[in-house]
Parts: structure tokens; C-alpha cells; sequence
């Protein structure tokens, strides 16, 4: 897998998508974009005993975005990221068009049938969105 020069990896609840995927690409010398996406904020929270306002606020964003750049220096590797709100797979489609990204790597569950793994799930509906291949790490 020679040639790709922009990389997006997109990370679900796990950091194994992103550890898989710089293990993938160690080899090569593109440039990284790690994505988070959470979902938008639906109004009211009800924040009593809450510690860490951030945390509720961002849907704990800030520290996936701390996690990915640990993650990432673990591995010696140098990623952009990025963090956004909204529907997951529109924000990833949106962010590999505006990154230019050749490939996206992302996370996708197993244990579902092709069927499903196609037409229902985030993977299915970006790659309906994107002229990109998408690179699946199972888990």
C-alpha cells in the first residue's frame, strides 16, 4: 500500500481503530488526520453532581482528543486532530473532503452480517458518501 499522502482515521469509543491504523500506515509518509466526532448536544442537561462541565458539554471530546495525541505519540507518529459535532457519518464524509483524504480507516463491528454492515452502520453510510476507499479495522 504505497502512495496515499492523506490519511484520515476516524475513532469510534475505542483508540484500537487508531493504533491499528498508524501500525498500518508505519511505513508510509502521508500526512494523519484523526477525526472524533459526538453526537450534537439535544438540549436540557440535567447537570446535578456533575464534576467536570466540559466533559458533559463536549461528550467528553477533549479527552478522547488527549487520548488520540497520546496514542499518537506512543507510536511516533505526528496526527492532526479534529474534533466535531453531528451526525458521525456525515462529519466524516465532510472532513475527508475538506482534508483531501485518498483513504479512511475506520472501526467496524464484526459480529453484525454483510447486509447490515453495509446499509445500516456508520461505515455503510460514508462510504455512500465519499470516492474514497475506506480501510475497515474490525473489532
Amino acid at each position: 500500500m504505497k502512495g496515499y499522502r492523506n490519511v484520515l482515521i476516524a475513532v469510534n469509543g475505542s483508540m484500537d481503530v487508531l493504533v491499528e491504523g498508524l501500525k498500518f500506515l508505519s511505513d508510509e509518509s502521508c500526512r494523519v488526520t484523526v477525526v472524533k466526532v459526538v453526537p450534537p448536544n439535544e438540549g436540557d442537561l440535567d447537570l446535578t453532581g456533575i464534576r467536570n462541565i466540559d466533559d458533559v458539554l463536549d461528550g467528553g471530546g477533549s479527552r478522547a482528543v488527549s487520548e488520540i495525541r497520546k496514542v499518537a505519540r506512543s507510536e511516533g507518529v505526528f496526527v492532526k486532530t479534529r474534533l466535531e459535532e453531528g451526525e458521525i457519518h456525515d462529519k466524516i464524509a465532510e472532513v475527508a473532503k475538506e482534508e483531501r483524504s485518498e483513504l479512511i480507516i475506520m472501526g467496524g463491528h464484526k459480529r453484525k452480517g454483510i447486509k447490515h454492515f453495509f446499509s445500516k452502520n456508520v461505515v455503510g453510510k460514508v462510504i455512500q458518501h465519499i470516492s474514497c476507499p475506506v480501510l475497515v479495522v474490525a473489532s
